[in-house]
């Protein structure tokens, strides 16, 4: 990238075919998106990347921002030579697709934003969980997080959530941390307005992370926006995986 930081990607489907970029959710890594690729990747060019701080990717220290985020999507399409694609993004990567619609529309042909927010205050819960898991790792948040990104029902059956609990510990604390600051520092409500690219909204009615009054918000203030909702908690690509498949692919196509 731009300031030297290796972004991790993987890529499915023809090469030929229409791109679209998945992006990832916090604290997790590319392979969040297995449970969607075998269907994605027959009809599109699959580019799933890790963020930065996630997966396979660098790890610069210190706080990142949504911009850089950002940008990282538009210098790894430029380095695959791909000029204009679709982009789908859950939780974090729902918020780089928000970024996505304002700052650079010529480059989208269609967006997916999945169990997000354009807002994730007060500034200070984030503060908090950055000093957590700089000082205790990793190993502090996880099983809590994981509870809040599924339902009881899903957890139940401990198989459903293991590898997602798995990359959570595995992902590196500096890296999360440093996107904290870039969800602590976003406020994209404003903004909503000048996406104008065809958008889906998918949102969890059972999510605690982004509840539905937030993918209510996103849908409101994005123009060219449809909304679908999933009974499921927040990683709602996992816990609903056909019925998110099926939503993101009619928008697609």
């Amino acid at each position: 990238m731009g300031d030297g930081c290796s972004i991790a990607y993987t890529q499915n489907g023809d090469q030929k075919a229409e791109p679209l970029f998945l992006s990832n959710s916090l604290g997790t890594s590319l392979d969040m998106w297995n449970p969607q690729i075998a269907r994605l990747s027959e009809q599109f060019h699959v580019i799933r990347y890790d963020t930065r701080g996630h997966g396979k990717s660098d790890v610069p220290v210190g706080s990142y921002s949504l911009d850089r985020l950002g940008r990282d999507v538009l210098e790894l399409a430029d380095a695959l030579e791909i000029q204009q694609f679709s982009f789908c993004g859950l939780s974090l990567g729902g918020m780089t697709a928000q970024w996505l619609g304002v700052r650079s529309p010529e480059r989208l042909k269609r967006i997916v934003i999945a169990n997000s927010s354009p807002y994730m205050g007060p500034p200070s819960a984030w503060d908090a969980r950055i000093r957590t898991v700089l000082n205790a790792g990793m190993s502090r948040i996880a099983e809590a997080v994981v509870e809040r990104w599924f339902t009881q029902e899903f957890r139940n059956n401990r198989d459903n959530t293991k590898f997602v609990l798995d990359m959570l510990l595995h992902t590196n604390a500096t890296g999360y941390a440093g996107c904290c600051a870039a969800i602590r520092d976003m406020d994209l409500r404003p903004l909503l307005p000048l996406i104008r690219t065809p958008t889906l909204i998918i949102g969890g009615t059972e999510d605690p992370a982004t509840p539905p009054e937030q993918t209510y918000e996103l849908r409101d203030g994005i123009r060219s926006a449809r909304c679908a909702m999933l009974e499921a908690a927040h990683l709602s690509n996992i816990e609903k995986p056909l019925e998110f498949t099926d939503l993101v692919i009619s928008h697609l196509v």
